[in-house]
């Protein structure tokens, strides 16, 4: 078994995961590894960092494939006894344009946004070493979203006491509302993106406390961050940030100092605790 610190970064044959696998491989002392559903696209990465000079490791996840996720739980325990970083970044987005019906829409993106991200939290969390550190990568439209919501939502997903059933509930109603056709009136944005990400702060929240009961003492920081809006395949050349300056935000919460008793269990954006 590998002594070595080990990190993990989903989603990161391109865009900002790719960036923030780049900044690791500089920053953080242990194996990175890059992961991509597509064998050949991730590889391919790795060929890219390494002709900067950078030594990533590639390893195949498919965030939808619970068998994939396993495989990738059982290389981690089995080489390294566990896991120090975990960044949480694969995800998608409809285009504007994209004429997919709202309900398929907001199906699909749940599944992988929310539900997706929620399994390999599930299966990779109890791995977490002491001084362990979880970036689960939102976005300001999750933000948005839950200024969007009814009064009523709003108060739910902000609650203090909500559980992970409670939000999963949740989450299942949007897309059972989609397809009804009744979201709007049922108090949800016309925002299946946001909603998805809305989630992925709110169970951050969630995973937090439970951290605070099931390991405290270990020093693990769970949060939910903000790249930015930055120039990707999903988000448009228009974008203001580069890859790498999207990077900065989740690397910083990657890379917390041992000993750092904060920020945990918060939305973060430009390296700053926001308001939720």
């Amino acid at each position: 078994m590998s002594s070595k610190a080990v990190a993990v970064v989903t989603g990161a044959n391109k865009g900002i995961g790719f960036a923030i696998v780049r900044a690791l491989c500089k920053q953080f002392t242990g194996d990175v590894y890059l992961t991509a559903r597509d064998v050949e696209r991730g590889k391919a990465a790795v060929a890219k960092l390494q002709e900067e000079g950078l030594k990533p490791l590639f390893h195949q996840l498919d965030i939808n494939d619970l068998q994939s996720i396993r495989a990738l739980r059982d290389f981690l325990k089995e080489k390294y006894g566990g896991l120090d970083v975990l960044v949480n970044n694969a995800g998608i987005a409809f285009k504007v344009a994209d004429t997919t019906p709202f309900a398929v829409q907001a199906e699909v993106t749940l599944r992988t946004n929310f539900f997706a991200t929620r399994d390999v939290c599930t299966e990779l969390l109890p791995l977490m070493k002491p001084n362990g550190r979880v970036v689960n990568v939102s976005s300001m439209c999750g933000a948005s979203a839950l200024t969007s919501c009814s009064k009523e939502l709003q108060e739910r997903f902000r609650s203090n006491t909500i559980t992970e059933e409670e939000l999963v509930k949740l989450m299942e109603k949007f897309i059972a509302d989609t397809k009804k056709g009744v979201h709007a009136k049922e108090g949800w944005p016309n925002h299946a993106y946001g909603v998805s990400k809305l989630g992925v702060t709110v169970l951050s929240r969630i995973q937090a406390w439970r951290l605070n009961e099931t390991r405290k003492g270990d020093g693990i920081l769970l949060n939910a961050c903000c790249p930015g809006w930055v120039r990707t395949d999903m988000a448009g050349p228009r974008a203001t940030k580069s890859p790498d300056e999207g990077a900065e935000t989740p690397v910083y919460l990657a890379l917390l100092p041992p000993g750092a008793e904060g920020p945990h269990g918060q939305y973060v954006s430009e390296k700053r605790v926001q308001k939720w």
